[in-house]
Order: structure tokens, then C-alpha cells, then sequence
């Protein structure tokens, strides 16, 4: 159910970037309390992109899932600019993030929704 996009303009090898969607899949489902077999995460470095007038290291994250408590955004927020930081060497500072709660007739899984 869990889904995570990350975009930034770093590049990322290969071995990295498998560590990256190694260490954000267990992330997104230890905070979230859902089976990582459920989560889904994506990179896409090497991205054109500039935050504040500048092409320094920046990255934007989109995380959906269903029953994404409101609440729990601000911790979210916190790891996931933690995970960037560590394995991207982005500041927090330079990554946004969009939080979506996504409606489980809205969620299609196997030929059918959650």
C-alpha cells in the first residue's frame, strides 16, 4: 500500500542506489506499521531540478499510503530527511516532501482495490 517516490538531481549508482530503496522500504515500514511486503519505493536520480535559484544537492519525496495518519507526517518528515541526508548527503533543508492519504477504493491491488 505504501508508496514512495524519490526525486533528486544527485546521482546514484547502483549499489547505492539499492541500499537507498533497501534502507527506505524497512523505513517506510517500521514508521507506518505495515508489511514491507506491501511497500513499494521508487528512485529517480539524475533529475533536472533547482530549489531556491539553486542546483545544489535537493531531493522531493512523495509518500502515499492508505490510513496515512495526519499525526504522524512530522516524524515522517523527520526520518525520511534523516534517510536523504545519510544516504544522499541532501540537507533537510532542501528536501520537500508530499504526504497523501490515499482512500482504499482509491488503492488498486491484484485486479481489485483495498
Amino acid at each position: 500500500m505504501p508508496y514512495l517516490k524519490i526525486q533528486t538531481n544527485r546521482h546514484v549508482d547502483d549499489g547505492r542506489r539499492t541500499e537507498l530503496l533497501v534502507a527506505a522500504s524497512r523505513l517506510v515500514a517500521d514508521i507506518l506499521g505495515k508489511p514491507e511486503r506491501y511497500v513499494m519505493v521508487a528512485v529517480e536520480p539524475d533529475v533536472s531540478m533547482i530549489f531556491a535559484a539553486s542546483d545544489a544537492p535537493l531531493a522531493y519525496l512523495e509518500l502515499k499510503s492508505i490510513g496515512l495518519d495526519e499525526a504522524a507526517t512530522a516524524g515522517l518528515s523527520e526520518h525520511l530527511c534523516q534517510l536523504m541526508t545519510e544516504r544522499l548527503q541532501v540537507p533537510a533543508e532542501r528536501v520537500y516532501i508530499e504526504f497523501a492519504n490515499a482512500p482504499r477504493h482509491m488503492w488498486g491491488w491484484k485486479g481489485a482495490t483495498f
